[in-house]
């Protein structure tokens, strides 16, 4: 009797669960349904989406039979969606191979009017999509921008050699922009001074293209500017003085360019630079003492350009930041200060190729984090004074050579094993004047005039290579903007 009222216990049990668990299923599936219905998407929204992406992909792809709910249950690759007065709404759209299911382009992919019905996108990019600029060449629109005036956050087009054609003047209008990335292209022309227009711009990267001319004076106006990168194109002209403008900058590089004439004084309101590149390109004039004020300095690099001039009117001893410092091949003159000596963050100096003349200082090596060190092609005199220890730290990435009236301490070298590369061993030879005895350094020895440099960094326990620094720092403006 007791085994069967468990029984019936046992089975009411049983119902009641399966009564509930099938109420409670059923109200989430109501629910689910319900969440989908109070957010659709406009057929004219996905109508657009469909279509803007064909243009790029190419008409095979049927967006409507892969992707039926493309911000529901058949996500697409690349695209965002939120939601607008209870609507979904594309949001993001990111066209190239990121990832293997990405949206890839075709070799005649082009841009379509659709593209500016998608009224919210904030984030637009566009990565390896226009291959060829000879078999099919492709252009920025120039017109419907406006049409992104409130809602467009970032812009990017990377590695599109088939990109040819100028940076649209309509691009003034997107005003809520914060990154506009432009790395890469086969683009060209004059940079439109009407980027300065978005004021709220905090990363702008247009290097690697053909862009000429000279640097808009309205670029001085993006004061909200953390990154600005203009490498690796043709630009020439005189740096604008409303760079002075740009405090909030981090990362300011315009290397391999045509720039010239001299530095603005201006430029000492970047209290907050990190990362300043110069290098290749016709500066003149001598170093602006400006520099020094660049007190958040982690790399500088100002390497071959006709600057002339010498190192003395810099106080060297304030850029206490300093990791990185490449001076080289710019026709400097003069003797190599001692206050070079108090950068105590210093881990590489290029002071090669110049005109630099008088004694290497022993100083050098109290420098505690110093890893490379490279003064050859100079007219530095004397014997060099550093410890069996230094040379030993220090091997290839010491480089003397080129120096005719410098030499090293032979018995020293021979203890250590000679890493003074193309620098002859000093000799005393005994001279009597007048009977009075005279003792004068010579130099003997073979030395090859064709040694190359080898530029390895190496490592110290003083963290990482100013180099690599300012690369991480570029990463990681990069993850945040």
């Amino acid at each position: 009797m007791a085994m069967k009222k468990y029984s019936v216990w046992t089975f009411e049990m049983f119902l009641r669960f399966v009564f509930v668990g099938s109420f409670v299923l059923c109200k989430g599936q109501e629910e689910d349904m319900s969440s989908s219905s109070v957010a659709p998407m406009k057929k004219q929204e996905q109508e657009a989406l469909y279509s803007a992406i064909q243009g790029f992909v190419g008409n095979s792809w049927n967006g409507s039979d892969l992707y039926p709910d493309p911000c529901g249950w058949t996500p697409i690759q690349g695209v965002s969606c939120d939601v607008y007065d209870g609507f979904w709404y594309v949001t993001a759209l990111n066209i190239g191979p990121v990832y293997d299911n990405s949206l890839r382009c075709t070799g005649r992919a082009e841009f379509t009017h659709h593209l500016f019905r998608l009224k919210h996108l904030r984030t637009l990019s566009f990565f390896n999509c226009f291959f060829s600029p000879h078999r099919n060449p492709a252009r920025i629109p120039t017109s419907n921008w406006e049409n992104f005036t409130n809602s467009l956050e970032s812009l990017e087009f990377r590695s599109n050699p088939g990109l040819i054609g100028t940076i649209p003047n309509t691009f003034g209008h997107l005003k809520n922009l914060q990154s506009l990335v432009m790395l890469e292209n086969g683009l060209t022309g004059d940079l439109p001074p009407e980027i300065g227009n978005l004021v709220k711009l905090r990363r702008l990267v247009l290097a690697g293209n053909r862009f000429l001319g000279r640097i808009p004076d309205s670029f001085g106006d993006l004061v909200e500017l953390l990154i600005l990168d203009l490498s690796r194109n043709k630009l020439s002209g005189a740096l604008p003085v409303t760079f002075g403008n740009l405090t909030s900058l981090l990362k300011l590089d315009l290397s391999n360019n045509m720039l010239k004439g001299e530095l603005p004084t201006e430029m000492r309101s970047l209290r907050n630079l990190t990362l300043l590149d110069l290098g290749s390109n016709q500066f003149s004039g001598g170093l602006a003492q400006s520099i020094e004020e660049m007190i958040s300095l982690k790399e500088m690099v100002i390497s071959s350009n006709p600057i002339g001039g010498d190192l003395i009117g810099i106080q060297w001893e304030k850029l206490q930041e300093l990791e990185y410092l490449n001076l080289s091949d710019m026709g400097l003159t003069g003797n190599i200060p001692e206050s070079m000596t108090e950068m105590k963050r210093l881990r590489f100096l290029g002071l090669n190729s110049n005109n630099l003349s008088g004694r290497l200082s022993p100083r050098l090596e109290s420098l505690p984090c110093i890893s490379s060190l490279y003064v050859y092609g100079n007219n530095l005199t004397g014997k060099l004074e550093f410890s069996e220890g230094f040379y030993r730290k220090m091997g290839k990435r010491f480089g003397a050579w080129g120096n005719p009236n410098l030499c090293h301490q032979a018995a020293l070298m021979s203890k250590t094993g000679n890493f003074v590369y193309g620098v002859k061993p000093c000799k005393q030879e005994t001279r009597f004047s007048d009977g009075v005895p005279n003792a004068k350094m010579i130099s003997e020895g073979n030395w090859n005039q064709n040694s190359h440099l080898v530029a390895s960094l190496g490592g110290s326990s003083c963290g990482l290579d100013g180099f690599w620094w300012a690369f991480i720092v570029h990463g990681i403006f990069v993850m945040l903007l």
